[in-house]
């Protein structure tokens, strides 16, 4: 669930990009125009930008918010940068991805390995190292060097830039040997692990910190060779205009810094899960979460919520389990108040489909109340955060945010000074008084990584559904290629 950041608004984005597409064309030369600028030429006359990619969590995607992903982020950008509209087609794997830029298309960006050697293409300037990583099964002997994969089932994707680094170190080892795939993506490359079909699969380090919240029983083992190159690709025989603008855009985003935060917004952040916390939430929500989640959709229907964050948010309350008990008496599977199931109509908190519509509406109460200033995910995150400390003490932690510097309608500020409510310091400053200030941070976090969770399952079931509708009988379909040793 990406937060929001402030921005300016569409309209003097879209301003302001219009002139700059004004000047580029001012600047490029008139006599009929220079070969060498065409493509960019025809770009900007067309006034959008065609883009291939795949649809993958590192590439792009629909979220919560609609279109995301770390390479939809740039090209979305570049777009704004040229000042036309983006058009984007998902519907590739890689090879299909180079093979629709050299046909048609502006340019490919979908995780793509700089490799001066193919034809037909241009590449931009590097735009993030992408390093080979070996990951492998839970419960296999965990693999420390290239000579203990001897006798091991590995796999890969072909055309990925792993699949070129398997082939220089078999040059090395001989005995070397996988299979590659050109019609799987990172996920169901890991999913082969996890399931058994494979022992082992050699996939990007930035792919696997991305998945392994969803993949626990595989672990990672070791680098492979040096890191390659992440950068688009554009159709040869266009010129270098268009190739060159992108060039000096990316330069601009890593003179600025901005580059860089791309890159840790999408694949730096901490897997707040440990492994077993991970495989543990998704082993209930295949057992439990099948009896409740039609109530969690009605209570979503009725309340605006997605179902999966109120899924979540049951999760990080009772882990689903109908008549949990705390020491201070909350009870139910949303664990509500005596008090508060009052309120609500509730006579009966141990009753799964009470408890669930009652907390759905309870903190949409909670959301109703807050100062319409507080907009998007700050608000979202706020409304959870009060729903287990209390809006009194929410109120409180925007107050101490304000005293600090901060802005209070921000959840990066205020998730900042929630832990300060239990510092006499600060507490004894505020209405409400102490209060464990730290758990509303976890809890927030926690939800937002079973939400993130539930979202990939949801999304995991469509997909297989899908790809079985495209493959009637998938048994039939050789998934991977074997390369054989060169002894």
């Amino acid at each position: 669930m990406p937060a929001f950041a402030t921005a300016p608004s569409r309209r003097h984005w879209r301003g302001t990009a219009l002139l700059c597409s004004a000047l580029l064309l001012a600047l490029l030369p008139h006599h009929g125009g220079s070969p060498e600028e065409s493509h960019l030429r025809e770009v900007l006359a067309r006034d959008f930008l065609s883009v291939h990619t795949r649809n993958t969590p590192t590439t792009y995607y629909e979220g919560r918010e609609g279109p995301t992903g770390f390479e939809y982020e740039l090209v979305r950008r570049f777009a704004d940068h040229l000042g036309v509209s983006l058009t984007l087609d998902a519907d590739h794997h890689i090879s299909g991805v180079l093979e629709a830029v050299r046909k048609e298309g502006d340019l490919g960006a979908a995780a793509l390995p700089l490799d001066p050697t193919l034809e037909g293409v241009l590449f931009s300037r590097p735009i993030m190292p992408l390093q080979p990583l070996l990951v492998y099964r839970r419960g296999l002997h965990p693999p420390e060097g290239i000579e203990e994969l001897e006798g091991l089932e590995i796999g890969t994707l072909r055309g990925s830039g792993t699949d070129r680094v398997l082939r220089e170190l078999q040059e090395e080892h001989p005995w070397l040997s996988w299979k590659e795939s050109a019609e799987l993506e990172v996920a169901e490359l890991l999913g082969q692990v996890a399931g058994g079909t494979l022992d082992a699969a050699v996939i990007f380090e930035h792919q696997f910190r991305l998945n392994r919240l969803f993949f626990p029983e595989v672990e990672d083992g070791f680098t492979l060779g040096k890191p390659l190159s992440l950068a688009w690709a554009f159709p040869a025989g266009r010129g270098l205009g268009l190739v060159g603008e992108a060039n000096r855009f990316l330069d601009a985003l890593r003179r600025d810094e901005e580059l860089d935060a791309l890159v840790a917004r999408y694949f730096g952040h901490d897997d707040y899960l440990e492994y077993v916390g991970a495989r543990t939430f998704i082993a209930h929500a295949r057992a439990r979460l099948p009896r409740y989640s039609e109530l969690f959709r009605e209570a979503a229907r009725n309340t605006g919520f997605d179902w999966k964050l109120l899924a979540a948010l049951g999760y990080q309350e009772s882990h689903w389990e109908p008549r949990a008990t705390s020491p201070t008496g909350v009870r139910g599977l949303m664990m509500l108040t005596n008090a508060t199931a009052g309120d609500l109509g509730v006579d009966n908190r141990l009753d799964p489909a009470q408890s669930i519509h009652g907390g759905a509406r309870y903190l949409r109460h909670i959301e109703e109340r807050l100062p319409a200033s507080i907009e998007g995910d700050d608000r979202l995150f706020m409304t959870m955060a009060s729903y287990n400390v209390g809006l009194g003490h929410l109120y409180d932690a925007r107050k101490i945010t304000e005293m600090r510097g901060g802005d209070p309608d921000r959840w990066r500020d205020v998730r900042g000074s929630l832990p300060l409510l239990q510092e006499r310091e600060w507490h004894s400053k505020t209405r409400y008084g102490y209060a464990r200030g730290g758990e509303p941070v976890i809890y927030v976090r926690n939800i937002r990584r079973y939400y993130e969770i539930l979202a990939y399952l949801d999304r995991s079931q469509e997909q297989f559904h899908e790809l079985n509708a495209r493959r009637p009988d998938r048994a039939d379909v050789e998934l991977f290629e074997q390369v054989p040793p060169v002894l």
